[in-house]
C-alpha cells in the first residue's frame, strides 16, 4: 500500500534548507531513496535534495558547508545533533557523459532541467523527486512511473538496462541489495541485462562490492538475496568459494547440500535479527565442505572442514576487505562450530576448558551459530534440551578462572619469585599452573601457585616445554574421548 505524503514525516532540519534554496529564487526537490521510501512507509536514513542552483550558489545560501567533489553535491550543515539529519546532501541538477571505469561518469554537466537529472539515475523506484514549496509540498515528479513499479512491487531501470548497468557496474549489486531489502521482483528486461553484464562487477573495488553485500546480509531477507546473486550469476564475483557447495550432497544426517543448509542457516540468523558476525557466521560456516569432502551418499565424510573453513573464511572476508575485527570474530566461529556437548558426559573441568579455548565473550554467539547450523539442517527445534543444560553449565563454572589473567599470579609474579628474566621459561610455568586451575579452581590461590612456581622451576626449559605440552594436550572432553565417537557417528571431524 502506497502513502501519502505527510509533511510532517520530513524532518525539519531538511524542509528548513529546502526553504532556504526557495527563498533566494531556486527550485528544491526530495529525490531518490527518500522519496520512495515516503511512498513505502518506510523509516529514512539518507535525505538528498536536488536544486537549479549551482554549487557555487548553494555555498553562498550555505557558507558552513563541505563541497570536496565533482558532482554537483554539498553537504550543508544543520547542527542538528542527529546523524541522519546532521548533514543533508545538496545536489545540482546535472547529466553525465560516459563512464569509462564503470563506476564514475568522465564528465558531469549541470542543467537546469530536473528530467535530466532524473534521467540518470539507476532504478525507476528511485527517479523520482517530491517538490517542496515556501509553504509546505508539492508535485510529485514521475517521469519514468516509479509509482507504478513500486505498486507492482518490481525493480526496473531508468531506461535501457544495459546501459545503466555500462555506466555503473555497481548498480548490478544494488539492484540486487534492494530487491532483497524492499522484498521486490527484477523485472525480466532488467534480469537478462544483469546476467548479460555480470562481469562487469570485476571492475567494481571490494570495499563497495562489500558495502553493497553488507546492506543485503542486514535484511531479514538476507538469504534470498544470496540466492538472487547465484541465479543471476553475481555470485562468482562475490563469494566464489560459496558456491562450491552447489550441488554437493551430504551424509545421511543432512538433507540438503551444502550450498542450501549454509543459505538456509543464514536465513534463520537473517529472520532472528542477530548480528553481522553471526549471518556471516551462518553463511560461511560449512563453506570448507566442499574441499574436504571423501566419499559419495550417506557415509561420506568432512573430516576437518571446521579448520579448513575457518581459513577460508579468513581469505573470503579479507578479499572483501571487512575489518580485521569481524574477519577474526567470524573465523573463530567458524572454527569452532562444532564444539561437543552431551549432557553427563562433559564435567565442569571440560566447560572451563572449552571456556578458555574459546573464549567466553564468545558463547552467546557461538550458541547462535549453533542453532541456525540446526535449523539449516532441517532439524525442528533450534535450542534441545542439551544446550540447554551446557548453557547452565556455562552459568555454573563462568566465574571460574578460564585463563591466564584471572590467574592469581602473573608473569611479573612469577619473575620476581623465581628471579627470572623474560623468557618461554615464564610462559611455559604459567600455562602449566593454568592447566591445573582449569582441573580444579580452587587451586586458584596465590600460596599454592608460588609454591608450585617454586616446584616447576627446578625443571629445566626442555622439560618445562615437554610438561607444559603434555599439560595441553591432556585432551579436553569437547575434543576427545566420547567426543571423538560422536565426531565419527556423524562423519564429522
Amino acid at each position: 500500500m502506497l502513502q501519502p505524503f505527510h509533511k510532517e514525516a520530513i524532518p525539519v532540519e531538511v524542509l528548513v534548507v529546502a526553504r532556504e534554496l526557495i527563498l533566494k529564487g531556486h527550485q528544491a526537490y526530495l529525490v531518490g531513496g527518500c522519496v520512495r521510501d515516503l511512498i513505502l512507509g518506510r523509516s529514512i536514513k539518507d535525505w538528498d535534495i536536488t536544486t537549479n542552483a549551482t554549487p557555487e550558489k548553494i555555498l553562498e545560501i550555505f557558507p558552513d558547508s563541505v563541497y570536496e567533489n565533482e558532482f554537483g553535491t554539498v553537504g550543508v550543515k544543520t547542527d542538528s545533533g542527529n546523524a541522519i539529519t546532521e548533514i543533508v546532501e545538496v545536489t545540482t541538477f546535472r547529466k553525465e557523459g560516459r563512464y569509462t571505469d564503470k563506476r564514475h561518469p568522465d564528465e558531469v554537466v549541470f542543467t537546469t532541467a530536473l528530467e535530466d537529472d532524473l534521467s540518470r539515475r539507476d532504478f525507476t523506484v528511485n527517479a523520482m523527486a517530491l517538490e517542496v514549496t515556501k509553504d509546505g509540498l508539492g508535485e510529485l515528479v514521475d517521469v519514468f512511473e516509479g509509482q507504478v513499479d513500486l505498486t507492482a512491487r518490481v525493480m526496473r531501470t531508468v531506461g535501457k538496462a544495459e546501459d545503466r548497468f555500462e555506466e555503473d557496474a555497481l548498480r548490478l549489486m544494488r539492484g540486487v541489495r534492494l530487491a532483497t531489502e524492499l522484498d521486490f521482483q527484477i523485472d525480466m528486461e532488467t534480469r537478462r541485462a544483469i546476467e548479460k553484464k555480470a562481469g562487469l562487477l570485476e571492475m567494481i573495488s571490494k570495499e563497495r562490492i562489500r558495502d553493497e553485500f553488507q546492506k543485503m546480509m542486514m535484511t531479514e531477507r538476507a538469504a534470498a538475496g544470496v540466492i538472487l546473486l547465484e541465479e543471476l550469476d553475481l555470485l562468482r564475483y562475490v563469494l566464489p568459494e560459496l558456491r562450491e557447495g552447489l550441488g554437493v550432497g551430504q551424509n545421511k544426517h543432512h538433507i540438503y547440500t551444502v550450498f542450501e543448509h549454509n543459505v538456509r542457516a543464514l536465513d534463520y540468523s537473517a529472520r532472528e535479527g542477530y548480528s553481522l558476525t553471526v549471518r556471516l557466521a551462518s553463511l560461511l560456516h560449512d563453506v570448507g565442505k566442499p574441499k574436504t569432502k571423501r566419499g559419495e551418499g550417506p557415509d561420506c565424510t568432512f573430516y576437518n572442514h571446521d579448520i579448513v573453513g575457518a581459513k577460508m573464511t579468513v581469505a573470503i572476508l579479507e578479499r572483501l576487505k571487512f575489518s580485521k575485527k569481524i574477519i577474526t570474530d567470524v573465523a573463530h566461529l567458524v572454527r569452532f562450530h562444532m564444539f561437543y556437548y552431551n549432557v553427563g558426559e562433559v564435567s565442569d573441568a571440560g566447560v572451563r576448558r572449552f571456556l578458555n579455548r574459546v573464549g567466553p565473550e564468545t558463547v552467546p554467539d557461538l550458541i547462535k551459530l549453533r542453532e541456525a547450523d540446526r535449523i539449516g539442517s532441517g532439524v525442528p527445534k533450534a535450542v534441545p534440551y542439551k544446550l540447554r543444560h551446557f548453557l547452565f553449565m556455562i552459568e555454573k563454572v563462568k566465574m571460574d578462572p578460564v585463563s591466564p589473567k584471572m590467574l592469581k599470579i602473573n608473569g611479573e609474579d612469577v619473575m620476581r619469585i623465581l628471579s627470572l628474566k623474560p623468557g618461554p621459561k615464564v610462559g611455559f610455568i604459567l600455562n602449566i599452573l593454568l592447566e591445573e586451575v582449569l582441573d580444579d579452581p580452587k587451586r586458584n590461590m596465590s600460596e599454592y601457585l608460588e609454591k608450585r612456581a617454586v616446584e616447576l622451576n627446578k625443571e629445566d626449559e626442555k622439560q618445562l616445554s615437554e610438561i607444559a605440552r603434555k599439560a595441553k594436550e591432556k585432551k579436553e572432553e569437547f575434543e576427545s574421548g566420547v567426543e571423538e565417537e560422536m565426531k565419527k557417528k556423524y562423519y564429522v571431524k
